[in-house]
């Protein structure tokens, strides 16, 4: 069976050094030092990891904390085009092995919509993944507008990650940065940035765009009927053609990384549909051989099995 992981990052040193942020003293350090040199390995290590685990290519993006915290809009435009030019090469390097998601300049929109592009159209990279927010904004901001339209126009996806570095603090978290980072706040975070999309209009004004969702859809599969429930009886401006949960079953799609448990891709398949769920490890924070292992091992027939190991990738990606 041929599989297909679409969450899998790698580092660029040169360009921007990887760290946690201030969650990073949380973390063993000896963990760290491991995670660190096995993201900028990008042959070696990582091809070695993928045949013994059984993964035959893997879609790239730039870990955060990404070109998302520059300060310097030009400075971030210079970075991302260095980061994707050195994607693009590791890829036609390893043709088979390696697809790609673009790193973009959100700080100036109209220079990522220039460099998303580029990225696509002259380097063959397979969509964007965004590290969250850029400096505290959202991408329902009306100055990004432009770039969902040259999306849509592409025909390609944007994957939401968590970033590292969070936009504020929340004190419910205060205390404890085990919940405030990957096991929790990451979610609760990326969630809520997909659900001010939905609010905001932006697939009611581009309905063939679509946004990627990790870690089983940051949970929103499993709050769809609730969402509907409460939409209907909040009186708020912001007001959509659909409920949420129309949104979520036709512009989302879903990844299985970091959440290895048949429950919970049984739960999200039939919210979402088994069309809309694609593989991924979460490379390389989660183990490989685990994640194939509960792939091989789900409940489902062979054929479904095959579509989300490979042939949703396929389809949404271009691949």
């Amino acid at each position: 069976m041929r599989v297909i992981a679409v969450e899998e990052a790698f580092s660029a040193p040169d360009v921007i050094p990887w760290s946690m942020g201030g969650s990073g003293d949380d973390l063993g350090g000896q963990w760290l030092k491991e995670v660190g040199s096995r993201l900028a390995d990008l042959t070696d290590q990582r091809l070695a990891e993928m045949d013994a685990g059984g993964v035959d290519m893997q879609v790239l993006s730039l870990t955060t904390p990404g070109v998302e915290v520059i300060d310097d809009p030009a400075e971030a435009v210079a970075a991302a085009r260095r980061v994707n030019d050195y994607l693009a090469g590791v890829i036609a390097a390893h043709p088979t092995r390696f697809a790609g998601f673009a790193a973009l300049p959100l700080q100036d929109p109209d220079a990522a919509v220039v460099e998303l592009r580029r990225a696509v159209e002259e380097l063959g990279l397979k969509g964007v993944l965004h590290n969250d927010h850029v400096r505290g904004h959202y991408l329902d901001e009306p100055q990004f507008r432009p770039l969902w339209a040259e999306l849509e126009r592409l025909g390609v996806t944007l994957y939401i990650h968590p970033a590292a570095i969070p936009a504020d603090d929340w004190q419910v978290f205060a205390g404890y940065p085990e919940l405030n980072m990957m096991a929790w706040g990451w979610t609760a975070r990326v969630g809520g940035h997909a659900l001010r999309l939905i609010h905001g209009g932006v697939f009611d004004d581009f309905p063939g765009a679509s946004v990627t969702l990790g870690h089983m859809g940051e949970l929103l599969p499993f709050q769809l009927a609730r969402l509907d429930s409460r939409y209907k009886v909040v009186n708020s401006s912001n007001k959509m053609r659909h409920l949420p949960s129309h949104y979520v079953r036709n512009n989302l799609y879903v990844t299985t990384s970091g959440v290895c448990s048949h429950a919970a891709l049984l739960g999200a398949t039939h919210a979402v549909g088994i069309d809309r769920v694609l593989f991924a490890v979460d490379y390389p924070f989660e183990s490989t051989v685990e994640a194939v292992e509960f792939l091989r091992t789900a409940p489902y027939a062979p054929a479904d099995i095959e579509r989300i190991a490979h042939g949703n990738a396929e389809r949404v990606l271009h691949l």
